[in-house]
């Protein structure tokens, strides 16, 4: 090669380093971003504490029969088939309200006698209104029956689920120094409404009023199915 291919050549070779020099770029350099870490903490989950309930139905019963003050037995009404009422309900006739079939009836004698054979003491029982709160509270036999309008069903109208659930909240409470089980005969709403249980037909929670917590659930008693 003469020399001045040889120029020619390293001409050539410069220029294309220039060209390729020029035409190739930095990438851009990435800043690393820090998560943004929130000041304020979280807001940490109410919970209530849960209330204190015997294991068993025996177990509750035995609490019973030591016959200590403030014991109250909120009974749902023995077995009537279906739902609410008839659209012509009217409080004073039983014939046009949702009332006990025989098998209730039953159910509501085995409850009465469910407490005579364990020595139950039963200082009151109060019952709702309903004719079949009445006729449960009444063929259980445990003692003279006094209608108490809190203890009404507001299946159909809920407007009086406040005022009627802090009436009992507050009857409870009242008597947390009586002596003798205390029986509100009532309906599955008005047990929901209290203590966020919701009973079988003739199945009671069992409650008690105390200086920390007005109305604690002390246990359940689950069904009267004769052989309790």
């Amino acid at each position: 090669m003469t020399k001045l291919s040889q120029g020619r050549y390293w001409v050539i070779v410069v220029v294309l380093l220039l060209l390729f020099t020029g035409c190739s770029t930095t990438p851009p350099q990435q800043t690393q971003q820090t998560p943004t870490q929130s000041l304020a903490p979280p807001t940490p989950t109410v919970t209530t504490p849960s209330p204190t309930t015997a294991t068993s139905s025996s177990a509750t019963w035995s609490l019973l029969q030591q016959g200590d003050m403030g014991y109250v037995v909120m009974m749902r009404h023995a077995l009537a088939p279906g739902t609410g009422d008839p659209p012509n309900f009217r409080l004073e006739d039983c014939s046009t309200q949702r009332n006990l079939s025989a098998e209730g009836r039953a159910q509501a004698r085995r409850i009465g006698e469910a407490f005579r054979r364990r020595g139950i003491k039963v200082s009151r029982v109060l019952s709702s209104q309903w004719c079949r709160c009445l006729e449960t509270a009444r063929l259980m036999n445990l003692g003279p029956v006094e209608p108490f309008a809190p203890l009404n069903s507001f299946f159909r109208d809920r407007s009086a689920q406040t005022r009627q659930t802090t009436e009992v909240r507050e009857f409870i409470a009242a008597n947390r120094n009586t002596v003798g089980a205390i029986i509100l005969v009532t309906h599955q709403v008005n047990i929901t409404a209290l203590t966020d249980i919701v009973p079988q037909s003739g199945e009671s929670v069992v409650l008690r009023a105390n200086e920390q917590d007005p109305v604690e659930v002390i246990g359940r008693i689950e069904s009267f199915s004769g052989d309790e």
